[in-house]
This record gives structure tokens, sequence and C-alpha cells, in this order.
């Protein structure tokens, strides 16, 4: 009995020491080559220039800075003004990182930011918060802070002062009403970013019975959808990543063929777009340093899989010839980034794919010069639509074409190119790019993914991967 326990032991050893040397192996190898300046890649070779793209943000600009938080938050306390507002409370995460600067999410508990508006109160910030983040909060922007423990929250209960007490579970909503009328807003107008409920209307009635909430949201989402100069610059600087990547993922199929799945891939242009920022980004291990950086890979898929626009199946299928492959990923850094996806398909390619392809590429062609200054999105939206039905492709249109996007926590913002949104494009708006088709009876879905960048004139895309059959039509 013990020599077969001291069997299976060896047996389990040695699978871990493969799997581990495996997944090392892939993991140094991607480390090594996002070191290296060695420019030997045939795909960066095929990088096309884009004429009009932004200068990138220079080495060392790895976040945007607190000063240009504050700015912003000095420039939504103007337009507040019009609706007599004393005080603006925040409660949205995307709002709260965006006029703060600082990264965290509230999950279920709850957080506040209070920004009083007065002479008296120029760059002040108070934050309503769990203790779990008031590590990242206090080293960052913060007036002062009012701490409770953690959801729910019992009165009096607080383990890191030595005090402990349990059950009279607190209302948070509540506590951080309380808090308000301490700071003397009980007669002011309070300008908010979330929807008071029923429940929450007639708590803030009990306990600030003089005071008056209203909507500010639509203030907040309209800075946020024309990007600023420091905004697109980083960008820019995102996206040069992404073209590094896009390229070492090109490479590496052409390299490993058929021996690889999508997974691995993933997880290989995971690591090298991972080392290949942190290379340039300066940190040192503690809070607000190499925030909002992220480079997903869970998306790569191969064959029937790419037929989904939002699947929910896991992926681990081998690549084959003759299939398609979707390399689907994104990528922020400083919460400044977005989605970069490209389509292959693996020699011999079908006819039916190729036109499929085509189509999809012909329709993010029309959305770059569709999407200019004055125009409506319906009006684009209706455009690719056409295109794609004229083709013969109606029954593979799954969605719009195009969303708004966003930064930190929001992917998808307004306006959207769709049939049912009349916004006017502005210079300064990011569209993304994603006319895509989806043949599920087949098995092919075609939905590669840009940025567009609004110019006074024109748009630009923010990748320099290229939308071509040299690109994207691989014989392994």
């Amino acid at each position: 009995m013990q020599k077969k326990v001291r069997d299976m032991t060896l047996k389990r050893r040695e699978f871990i020491r493969n799997l581990a040397t495996g997944l090392a192996a892939t993991g140094a190898a991607a480390s090594k080559l996002a070191c290296s300046t060695v420019a030997d890649s045939p795909s960066e070779a095929l990088l096309v220039d884009r004429p009009g793209q932004p200068e990138p943000a220079p080495i060392g600009y790895d976040r945007l800075p607190l000063d240009w938080h504050q700015a912003r938050t000095r420039e939504l306390k103007k337009r507040v003004e019009e609706r007599d507002v004393d005080a603006i409370l925040l409660g949205q995460d995307q709002n709260m990182v965006y006029f703060s600067g600082c990264f965290r999410r509230s999950g279920e508990r709850s957080t506040w930011l209070l920004f009083p508006i007065g002479e008296t109160e120029t760059d002040t910030a108070y934050w309503y918060a769990p203790s779990i983040d008031r590590d990242l909060i206090s080293s960052w922007w913060s007036t002062e802070m009012e701490n409770y423990f953690c959801y729910p929250h019992a009165e009096g209960g607080f383990p890191y002062r030595g005090e402990l007490a349990r059950g009279n579970r607190v209302d948070l909503f509540e506590w951080m009403l309380q808090g308000l009328g301490k700071r003397g807003l009980g007669d002011k107008t309070i300008g908010i970013d979330f929807e008071l409920s029923a429940s929450r209307r007639q708590t803030a009635e009990s306990v600030l019975p003089e005071a008056r909430f209203v909507e500010i949201g639509d203030l907040c989402l309209d800075m946020q959808i024309k990007k600023t100069p420091e905004e697109i610059a980083l960008t820019q600087r995102a996206y040069r990543y992404f073209d590094k990547v896009h390229a070492f993922a090109r490479d590496y199929i052409l390299e490993r063929g058929t021996e690889a799945t999508d997974f691995e891939v993933g997880q290989a242009l995971q690591a090298y777009g991972l080392d290949l920022m942190l290379n340039d980004v300066e940190r040192d291990g503690r809070p607000n340093s190499a925030v909002g950086m992220e480079v997903t890979s869970h998306y790569v898929r191969a064959g029937v899989s790419t037929a989904f626009p939002h699947p929910n199946q896991f992926f681990y299928t081998r690549i084959q010839k003759g299939q398609p492959l979707y390399v689907n990923t994104d990528i922020k850094l400083g919460g400044m980034g977005g989605e970069g996806y490209r389509n292959y398909l693996i020699e011999p390619v079908a006819p039916y794919q190729e036109k499929m392809w085509q189509v999809v590429m012909d329709c993010a062609e029309i959305l770059r010069e569709e999407i200019v200054p004055g125009k409506v999105c319906s009006e684009i939206a209706y455009k690719v639509h056409d295109y794609q039905i004229k083709n013969g492709m109606a029954d593979y249109i799954y969605h719009r074409p195009s969303h708004g996007q966003g930064q930190f926590y929001s992917g998808h913002q307004p306006p959207f190119i769709a049939l049912g949104d009349d916004s006017i494009v502005e210079p300064g708006m990011m569209f993304s790019v994603e006319p895509g088709l989806y043949d599920e009876e087949r098995g092919i879905g075609v939905n590669p993914s840009d940025i567009l960048l609004v110019l006074e004139d024109r748009s630009v895309f923010m990748t320099r991967v290229p939308f071509s059959k040299e690109w994207s039509f691989l014989t392994l």
C-alpha cells in the first residue's frame, strides 16, 4: 500500500513538474522576447503607418496625474452651477475613478466621494468608504475619510481599532447621509450620479429632510465622452503595445501552427503583452503604482466558437487548417486603451469564409470613412447594415457595428453607432470598429475591432495592424 502511494506521489510530482516546465517556458520565452530589442518579427514588418495618429504619451507617463483629475473635478463643479448644486456626491465607481484618479471598485462595499463647492473647498475630497480601501484612498487624494469596517457593518464593530461588537447592522446609506449632515449639508442641494430608489429617498427624507438631491450623472458622462489630449496620448501609447502584441500573436501562430491551442495563444500573448508594458512602467508595488493595467487573453478562440458574438463556453481548441481563428484581446495602460481584435483564416480558405471576411473588412472601411464630425450615428449604422444585407449577410448580423469607447472601468459608453442613436459625431470621441458577422451553421465568425479616434475633419485607426489578406490569411 505504501509503495502504491509513493508511486502515485511520484507520478503527481512528475505531472506538476512537466506542466510547470511548459508554462514556465512559455512565460519565460515571452518575457525574454518582450525585453529584446531585436527587430526580427515578420509580422511587425507588416504593420502600417496611419497618418493622423496622435503622438503617444512618453515612457514614464504611465497614468493620468492627480492634477489632471483635480482639473476635471473643477470643471465638473463649473458645469453643475446651472443646477444650483452646493456639493457633488459620487457613488458610481466609473465616476469616482475618473474624477479622483483612485483606482478601486466598490462591489457590495458601498463607497461615496463628496466634493463640496465653495471658496474654502478648492480641491477637497471627502470619502465615505470601507476600511479595506483606506490605504488606497489615503495615499492618493483624500482630504478626510470616514470608514465603516466592512459589509455588512455592525455598529461599533471596528476590529482594526481593537473594538468588537456584533449585530446592530448599520444602514450604510443612512450612515453616509449622517456624515453629510455633519458637514453642514443638511439643507443644501446635493448633485448625485446615481438614482435614488424609493427606499433610499425615504431614508434621505428622514435623515436630511431639508436637503435636495438632483441627478448630475449626465454631466459626468458628457465629460467622459470627448477625450482630453492627455487621455488620447495615453490611449495611443497603449495601442502601440497592441501593435506588438498582435504581431507577436501572429508570429506565434505561424510558428506553432496546428500544435497550438487557442488557449495557448492567449496565454502566450498575455505574458508577452504584460512584460512588454511592465518593462516601461515605473512601479514600486505600493498602492496607486502601475494601476489600470490589463492585457486580456481569455477570448482567443478557434473554430466554431468564433461564430458566437457573446460566447459562454470555455476555449481550449487546437488550431486547424481550414478553420477560423479569432485573436481577441484588450489592453489598458493607466485605465486608458480598449479593444483590438483580428480574425485569421487558416488555409485552405473556403469561398464563403473569404466572402464574409471581405464584407466585414469593407464595413470597417465604411466606418472609418463615415465616423467623422457632424455625421449622425444612426445614419452610419444604416449604411453599414445596408451594405451587409446587399451582400447577402442578413442572416449573420447580430449587433450594432460600433460603440463609444470608454476608459477606466467603462468599456462601452455612448454614443453608439446604432440604428436607435441619433447622436452627432464630434471631435475627441472614440468608437470601436466591430461590424461583425456570425454563421453558426458553418462555424465561422468575423469581427475585427479597433478604435477610431475622431479628429477635426476625419477619423483614424489607433492601431497599425492592417485589415489585409496578407495579414489575415495564414498558411500553416
